[in-house]
């Protein structure tokens, strides 16, 4: 088994991969309580949301532990799973089997592209200044969602944001744990942020800020009123407003994907030579997950940033992710518990590990205006859109703009050209 995850190349062991899976679990945990709740408002039935979500991430997740050797979970992405309800089913008016068809679809083509290698292409050909940027803009960004799960930011009409309360029992639990795990993590406990989100858990539940579970084990839910339901409607798939929705989807979750698989590579020390080794394997691995996730019942999945805060635990191999698979299959049993894993305990990981990422930025040249403003504009946009994809987008306009203005279109791949402008047409027909 080491031999085959490559333990003694990548200097890690069972215990530090073991420690590294339960940490991007308990990361991720909240999925499991959010999406059958999200799209359970476009009228899917929570209970079989749930057990789609827990199968889909316990299959790619694996998938991509076995396949390509990275310590990545994968489970339905929050973006989309958000476009999926509110925009496609609410907004657009569409049932939503029909809209478990157009996931189910973009996933097909996602696994056609990335057996022809074209995604993982893509990937490799991006600057790596650019690469970088959007691996420091992730941090950013999921720094930016925990600091507003905690409760240390808030929503403000004035303002566009502020402080939060910090007379809330709540957050102050988060402070809590985010000042626990930022002293166990400067000493270099190996494990801290898992250590640190399971002692403020156990500090919540005692003084009457977490509610305790009732009961330990709960029933499995069924699958019956969501499995299979992406086959009724296929007939539909080919109207103007299915055709957009279908593209979207890929459009976000090839990016969202992407970004995330070069974050976290880049944090573990995989990428060589400005490429991403076995890329190809990943890729497939996650719309593998889009295909089967939305035949069980589930919105489109993706490669999940908080399997960052594992790999800040010490995952360096695919073993993590078949830790990852394993607790999201005991977590089919044992929901109940799921309930004191909250925000407030999760938040303070997502802030420490959005420092760690942020390093990326110092190997970017900022002593070139044609690199620092799309790098820049790639940072700042992730959090401020709540979008990677955005980010993304909008550094790959910029980036060959600042080259042909400086006479060098030599130096950028036909790709990043066709990227460039095949955004501008996204953006402008989101306007």
């Amino acid at each position: 088994m080491s031999s085959f995850f490559r333990f003694r190349e990548r200097e890690t062991s069972y215990k530090q991969e073991t420690i590294a899976g339960l940490t991007t679990f308990l990361s991720m945990a909240y999925i499991l309580i959010v999406n059958p709740i999200i799209l359970s408002q476009a009228g899917m039935d929570k209970g079989a949301v749930f057990t789609a979500t827990a199968l889909s991430a316990i299959i790619g997740s694996l998938l991509i532990g076995l396949l390509s050797n990275y310590p990545i979970g994968i489970a339905p992405s929050m973006g989309l799973n958000s476009f999926f309800t509110f925009s496609v089913c609410i907004g657009m008016g569409i049932p939503w089997q029909t809209a478990l068809t157009g996931v189910f679809v973009s996933g097909i083509l996602f696994v056609i592209l990335s057996l022809l290698k074209i995604r993982e292409k893509i990937i490799n050909v991006i600057p790596k200044d650019l690469k970088h940027a959007i691996a420091g803009g992730i941090g950013f960004f999921i720094a930016f969602i925990g600091l507003k799960n905690a409760g240390l930011i808030v929503g403000n009409e004035a303002t566009f944001v502020a402080i939060g309360d910090f007379k809330s029992p709540v957050t102050l639990l988060a402070v809590f744990c985010f000042i626990l795990t930022i002293v166990l993590t400067v000493r270099g406990v190996k494990g801290a942020i898992f250590y640190g989100m399971v002692i403020s858990a156990v500090a919540g539940m005692l003084i009457g800020l977490i509610d305790k579970p009732e009961k330990i084990v709960g029933a499995i839910p069924s699958l019956e009123p969501t499995f299979g339901e992406v086959f009724q409607n296929i007939d539909q798939i080919f109207t103007p407003e299915m055709l957009a929705v279908i593209f979207t989807f890929l459009f976000v979750a090839f990016f969202d994907t992407a970004g995330a698989l070069i974050a976290i590579a880049s944090q573990a020390g995989l990428m060589k030579n400005n490429e991403i080794p076995n890329a190809g394997k990943a890729l497939l691995a996650d719309s593998s997950a889009t295909v089967v996730g939305s035949v069980l019942g589930t919105s489109t999945t993706a490669s999940m940033i908080e399997s960052s805060s594992g790999i800040a635990a010490g995952g360096r191999t695919g073993f993590t992710s078949v830790i990852i698979s394993a607790c999201f299959a005991i977590a089919l049993f044992f929901s109940p518990l799921l309930g004191v894993i909250t925000a407030e305990v999760t938040s303070p990981a997502l802030i420490i590990v959005g420092a760690l990422m942020a390093m990326e930025v110092k190997h970017i040249d900022w002593g070139k205006l044609e690199i620092a403003i799309p790098a820049f504009v790639t940072i700042l946009m992730m959090p401020l859109t709540f979008s990677v994809a955005t980010g993304i987008a909008l550094g790959f306009i910029l980036y060959p703009i600042t080259m042909l203005a400086l006479k060098r279109p030599k130096e950028i791949h036909p790709i990043m050209y066709g990227l460039c402008i095949a955004f501008m047409g996204y953006f402008v027909y989101l306007a």
